[in-house]
């Protein structure tokens, strides 16, 4: 069953992309990468926006910034034009640690689909771009 490959792939992804982290000496999950690489793409980006983007729950997405706070990463702000949204950039700490990693995380997706040659991780990115699409994502 697909949805259960599917599972087991992001299982894989998931693991590969810790360990890799962590022995390079990052202390960064995926989602905070994603959410790092999302405010460095479009600084001052409202916290629902975030969420919308890296397709993360608009519910604990505050928990995922909270912790990038606490580690010196990220700043918020309230907006000046809606006192209700968070306004998102990334700290100089932030904006060096993305740029330290990212090498590592481009470097552990070809691990992620290591049994796939070139041309097959190619055609699979290519589908799963076209399903997430059709799917509404």
């Amino acid at each position: 069953m697909p949805g259960h490959l599917i599972r087991r792939l992001q299982q894989q992804s998931t693991q590969v992309f810790q360990t890799q982290m962590q022995a390079a000496g990052f202390d960064l999950t995926s989602v905070q990468f994603a959410a790092l690489d999302a405010i460095a793409q479009q600084p001052a980006i409202d916290q629902a926006t975030l969420a919308a983007t890296i397709s993360f729950d608009r519910a604990t997405i505050g928990g995922v910034i909270e912790r990038l706070e606490s580690k010196g990463l990220v700043q918020r702000e309230v907006s000046e034009h809606d006192r209700r949204a968070r306004l998102l950039t990334l700290t100089p700490a932030g904006r060096r640690q993305l740029a330290n990693c990212r090498p590592v995380v481009e470097a552990l997706q070809s691990e992620i689909l290591g049994a796939l040659s070139a041309k097959e991780r190619a055609a699979f990115v290519a589908l799963a771009n076209k399903a997430l699409r059709l799917g509404g994502g």
